[in-house]
């Protein structure tokens, strides 16, 4: 028996401003980091060894996982990973989504925030906003940079780096994963086997682990929020 902790970050300063953050770096806010504080207490609370720890490349999520290892008194090395990173926003990175929703329609915001395989306008490489121009991103191959992304391309990136990195390590460690939440709900949607319809439904909370326990087989057994009051649908379970 194993455990999976997903938890996406706290709330992060575009949260808070509405933006479009995608793979742009910003930090959270107090209240992010009140969240993650919480977090770590509530992980500490359930009395299991994290073995291995695994980020994104972008600051809200390391900085997330960093309060939530001092918590647990367990400030190892950390994994970051791009495959982890939020899903890129193409040309809406940085607008406004109660401006957006005025200005081309909810319905339109929602097929690209909620959408499986629509894809924003790509984002323009002279931008400052795009991850070439960033330098956190000169340490990894420039060709596998996106210019915009729909849920199915972050879908593909997540999967695979699960499969490749993680996946047969849960066979014998407690892992717990700091990332976003379209990489997350990616990630879940590979986990649960959710269909492409209840995959757009699903909401994941920022700041609040769910925990998920593993059989020999990393089967799922069950799994739950850890912060019951802020907890969503799971659609499964």
């Amino acid at each position: 028996m194993s455990f999976l902790i997903l938890i996406r970050h706290g709330q992060s300063v575009w949260n808070l401003e509405k933006k479009f953050t995608g793979w742009v770096d910003v930090d959270l806010t107090e209240q992010g980091k009140s969240e993650a504080q919480k977090a770590g207490s509530l992980i500490k609370n359930e009395n299991i060894e994290i073995n291995l720890f695994y980020s994104s490349f972008q600051l809200r999520a390391n900085h997330t996982l960093k309060i939530i290892q001092k918590i647990l008194n367990n400030e190892k090395n950390f994994t970051k990973a791009w495959q982890l990173n939020e899903r890129h926003y193409g040309a809406l990175t940085g607008l406004n989504k109660i401006e957006m929703a005025k200005k081309i329609g909810e319905k339109n915001v929602y097929k690209f925030r909620r959408s499986w395989d629509i894809k924003p306008e790509p984002l323009n490489k002279k931008s400052p906003y795009h991850a070439k121009n960033i330098d956190a991103y000169k340490k990894i191959p420039q060709e596998v940079i996106p210019d915009t992304e729909s849920l199915k391309d972050t879908y593909e990136r997540v999967v695979k780096y699960f499969d490749e990195e993680i996946k047969k390590k849960l066979i014998k460690e407690n892992i717990l994963i700091s990332a976003h939440g379209n990489s997350l709900r990616a990630l879940c949607k590979y986990l649960f086997k959710l269909d492409n319809e209840q995959i757009s439904s699903l909401e994941i909370p920022t700041g609040n682990p769910l925990m998920i326990e593993l059989d020999e087989n990393i089967k799922i057994k069950n799994c739950k929020y850890l912060d019951k009051e802020r907890s969503k649908s799971l659609l499964v379970f």
